[in-house]
C-alpha cells in the first residue's frame, strides 16, 4: 500500500508547495520585494501556481472512491457517521491552526499594518468558521485559503450522498458522472456558484473516475470517454484550472491501469522516497499553518525596515522553511493523534 501512495504523495508535496509559495507572492511587502527581485517567477506564482488546488480537488475524488465505494457501491455502514467523522478529522486541526493564525495576526498587528492581515475574530465569524460556514456567510477568512476546507467537507458529503442514493454500482457511477458534467458544462462556467460544492464537482468527478475507471475490466475505452468529455468541456469554454485538472485524473486513471506505481517506487530512491512521504503525508498540515508564518515573516521584515532583495528573499526563504518543518511537527504532533481520536471515538461506538 505504501508503494502504491508514492505517486498520490509527490501530487500533494508538489500542490502544497505551489500553493504556499502562490500566497507567499501574493500577501505583504515580503510580495512586493520578491517581485522587485524576481519579478517574471513572482508573477507565474501569483498567476497560476494557485491552480494547483485542481491537483487536491482531483486527489480528493479518487481518494473518496477509493475509500466509500472501491467497486463504485457504497461500502460503509452509515452515512451520517461518516459525514461526522470526516467534520471532525478536518475541523479539529483546523481549529488549533486557528487559534494560531488569529494569535499571529494579534502580534503582527504591532509591527505591520496591511489588509491581508485580519482582524479580531468576531463570534460570528469564529462559529461560522468552527461549522465550515465562513465562505457562504459572507465572512471575512481568519487564514489564507481556509475556504477550501469548507469546500473539501462540501464535496465529501455530496460524494457520499451521491453514493449512498445510487446503492447500486451502475446508478452510483452515473450520478457522479451526471454531477461531473453539470458542473463542467454549467456550474463551473459561473462564478456565482465558487461558494458551492457545485462549482468544483467536475474535477472532484474526475477525480473519482479516474479511480473507477483505472481498476474496471476495459480501462482503456473509458479513459478515452473521460478524455472526450473533459475536452468536450474545454471546447465549449476554455479553462486552464479545468484542463489541469483533467491532465491530473487521465495520469492516476492511467497509472492505476498500468499499475505503474511499483515502477514509480523502484525509481526513486529510498530516502527520496520516505521524504517524498513525510512532506505529501503534511500537505494539510503545511496548508493551515502556513499562513500564521507568513504573517509574522512579513510583520517582522517591516519591523527591520529591511529593504534590499537579498534581505528580503532572505527573510522569505527562512519564512518557507520553517513553515515546512512546523507542517511536519503540526502533523505528527497534532493533525495525526487528533485524526486517531476520532478512529477511536468510532470504534468505542461500535
Amino acid at each position: 500500500m505504501q508503494s502504491r501512495q508514492t505517486h498520490i504523495d509527490a501530487l500533494k508535496l508538489i500542490g502544497s508547495q505551489l500553493i504556499v509559495l502562490h500566497h507567499f507572492a501574493a500577501y505583504g511587502p515580503l510580495s512586493d520585494a520578491m517581485s522587485q527581485a524576481a519579478p517574471h517567477l513572482s508573477a507565474w506564482l501569483y498567476d497560476y501556481a494557485r491552480m494547483a488546488v485542481q491537483v487536491f480537488l482531483v486527489l480528493g475524488g479518487y481518494l473518496a472512491a477509493r475509500n466509500l465505494a472501491p467497486e463504485g457501491q457504497i461500502r460503509i455502514g452509515s452515512p451520517w457517521r461518516t459525514l461526522w467523522r470526516r467534520y471532525q478529522r478536518l475541523v479539529l486541526p483546523f481549529v488549533v491552526a486557528l487559534l494560531l493564525a488569529v494569535a499571529s495576526a494579534m502580534l503582527a498587528r504591532h509591527w505591520l499594518s496591511d489588509d491581508f492581515i485580519p482582524d479580531a475574530p468576531t463570534l460570528g465569524q469564529t462559529l461560522s468558521h468552527a461549522l465550515l460556514l465562513h465562505s457562504v456567510l459572507g465572512q471575512e477568512s481568519l487564514s489564507a485559503g481556509v475556504w477550501y476546507v469548507a469546500i473539501d467537507f462540501q464535496l465529501f458529503a455530496l460524494m457520499t450522498l451521491l453514493l449512498w442514493l445510487g446503492r447500486r454500482r451502475l446508478w452510483a457511477v452515473l450520478l457522479v458522472l451526471g454531477l461531473m458534467l453539470a458542473s463542467l458544462f454549467f456550474f463551473n462556467r459561473h462564478e456565482d456558484w465558487d461558494n458551492w460544492a457545485l462549482y468544483f464537482f467536475g474535477a472532484y468527478g474526475m477525480g473519482a473516475l479516474a479511480y473507477w475507471v483505472g481498476s474496471s475490466r476495459h480501462p482503456g475505452r473509458l479513459l478515452g470517454l473521460m478524455a472526450v468529455a473533459g475536452l468536450l468541456a474545454l471546447v465549449l469554454d476554455f479553462r486552464g484550472r479545468i484542463a489541469l485538472a483533467l491532465v491530473v485524473a487521465l495520469l492516476l486513471a492511467l497509472v492505476q491501469w498500468r499499475d505503474h506505481t511499483r515502477l514509480l517506487q523502484s525509481a526513486m530512491p529510498a530516502p527520496l522516497a520516505r521524504a517524498v512521504g513525510l512532506l505529501g503525508q503534511s500537505s494539510y498540515a503545511l496548508f493551515l499553518i502556513h499562513f500564521p508564518v507568513l504573517m509574522l515573516g512579513n510583520a517582522l521584515f517591516a519591523h527591520l525596515r529591511l529593504s534590499n532583495s537579498v534581505a528580503a528573499m532572505g527573510v522569505l526563504l527562512a519564512s518557507w522553511a520553517i513553515s515546512l518543518a512546523l507542517a511536519l511537527l503540526f502533523q505528527r504532533w497534532m493533525e495525526a493523534p487528533l485524526s486517531r481520536l476520532v478512529g477511536y471515538r468510532r470504534k468505542s461506538a461500535t
